[in-house]
């Protein structure tokens, strides 16, 4: 059945525009070659979506050729304003951005865990509020928040988990409160850092694949035939609830401790390192200390001497491992350490082949049951262990499974839960605007 002309030119001019968000200003000529439209037909669309202020002329194309240059069409960026939120259990952080994506500021502020509900609900919508000003923007069209947590799939909110601050449901509420007029939502954060790996990182050529993110906890997201897929409670990827093999318990219903997240998360990696003499005092901020052991590992690897010194504050210390239970006996002072290191790429080599070992448990039941092809290891510590982790767990599940699977570090990090959330409320604002008035 052929497609109503109303039909026919909402389709038409969602691709116009769905063309200038990716290739930037065109020409009604350009626009023409890449639609395949008639010359009416584009002519037609460039006049409706310019009253509609959705594009205007931009510049011109300043082709040589006799007569006038022609005249380039973009998308009017400031049309509408977003924001993206990276919540996490020790802060928050916001990028405010037009409709085309251009970050325009960008903050993060804080939040100790001894912070009440509502002053901590106050300062995360406070910044919401001063990176909006900041960034020029009156009103802000829609919000998109990255958080932990299981998101209801029926109601998209977030629901109450054991162990997360009160303070994540709550927010939710404050910001469609003090944003009426915005539109705001909610997703799980591994699930956008899947996102923007496949629209931005390192799986833009894979659709289907898993991220696997390494940062204070654990959590994977599933992406299947270019789909993400969250599950009947929304629990897809809760991984850190995974039974393994070399923790002290099982998991419980309210607890991941027991589960891989005891062999993964961020306290049983610096634990790990430091039963090979390994430990890392100071670090960036917001980003978990395991990030910087594991990065001064790669770098004591790699023979940087100099980075393993500065990467993640003080550098790498080498001691010795206690050989009763595996664990590093008493070191040195703090003071000790910073003033004179001892760096030994053997124990950093041999801490990152214990690591590969527990990731390469975690990777290899993934494949087991989804056979993804492809497995990213995401977050800050992914990212930070870089081509020589994933090198590693790529080969140990190459000997644990048969079928074949790529491991590849993050090449966003941290920052992925901040893109995916961006991206997500970019898409959600253009489903709305880009949609022609009905005639």
């Amino acid at each position: 059945m052929p497609a109503s002309p109303s039909t026919a030119r909402a389709i038409n001019d969602r691709l116009a525009l769905r063309l200038l968000q990716r290739e930037g200003p065109l020409t009604a000529g350009q626009l023409k070659q890449l639609t395949g439209l008639s010359r009416p037909t584009v002519a037609d669309l460039v006049e409706r979506l310019t009253v509609a202020g959705l594009i205007a002329v931009v510049g011109e194309a300043g082709e040589q050729r006799r007569g006038p240059n022609a005249k380039l069409y973009g998308i009017v960026a400031d049309r509408a304003h977003l924001a993206a939120l990276d919540v996490r259990t020790e802060g928050v952080s916001v990028v405010v951005s037009d409709l085309v994506g251009a970050v325009l500021a960008k903050a993060s502020v804080p939040i100790g865990g001894d912070t009440g509900t509502g002053p901590a609900v106050e300062q995360a919508v406070a910044l919401v509020e001063r990176v909006a000003k900041e960034a020029g923007a009156d009103r802000l069209h829609t919000v998109g928040i990255g958080a932990p947590g299981l998101i209801d799939p029926a109601t998209g909110e977030l629901r109450d988990s054991t162990g997360l601050p009160a303070w994540h449901r709550r927010l939710v509420a404050a910001l469609q409160e003090r944003l009426p007029e915005a539109r705001v939502s909610v997703e799980n954060e591994t699930n956008l850092a899947a996102l923007a790996e496949q629209r931005d990182g390192v799986a833009r050529d894979r659709d289907t694949f898993v991220l696997l993110w390494l940062g204070h906890g654990t959590g994977a997201a599933v992406v299947l035939d270019g789909a993400l897929r969250r599950g009947a409670s929304g629990g897809t990827g809760e991984i850190g609830f995974l039974p393994v093999p070399g923790t002290t318990g099982l998991p419980s219903a309210v607890d991941c401790e027991g589960g891989f997240h005891s062999l993964a998360g961020s306290a049983a990696i610096v634990e790990l390192a430091g039963a090979y003499g390994l430990s890392v005092e100071g670090g960036a901020a917001h980003e978990p200390p395991a990030a910087g052991v594991v990065r001064d590992a790669v770098a004591l690897v790699a023979g940087d001497d100099k980075e393993a010194r500065h990467a993640g504050g003080c550098a790498v210390r080498a001691g010795t491992p206690d050989a009763s239970d595996g664990r590093a006996s008493a070191g040195p002072s703090h003071d000790a350490a910073c003033a004179g290191p001892s760096h030994d790429p053997s124990s950093a080599s041999r801490f990152l082949d214990a690591l590969a070992d527990r990731l390469a448990i975690g990777v290899a039941s993934v494949v087991a049951v989804l056979d993804p092809g492809c497995v990213v290891l995401g977050g800050e510590v992914g990212q930070a262990g870089g081509e020589v982790l994933a090198g590693r767990v790529e080969e140990r599940v190459r000997r644990m499974s048969p079928l074949a699977t790529v491991v590849r570090p993050s090449s966003l990090g941290g920052d992925a839960v901040l893109r995916g959330a961006l991206l997500t409320a970019r898409d959600g604002a253009q489903d709305e605007l880009f949609a022609p008035p009905e005639r």
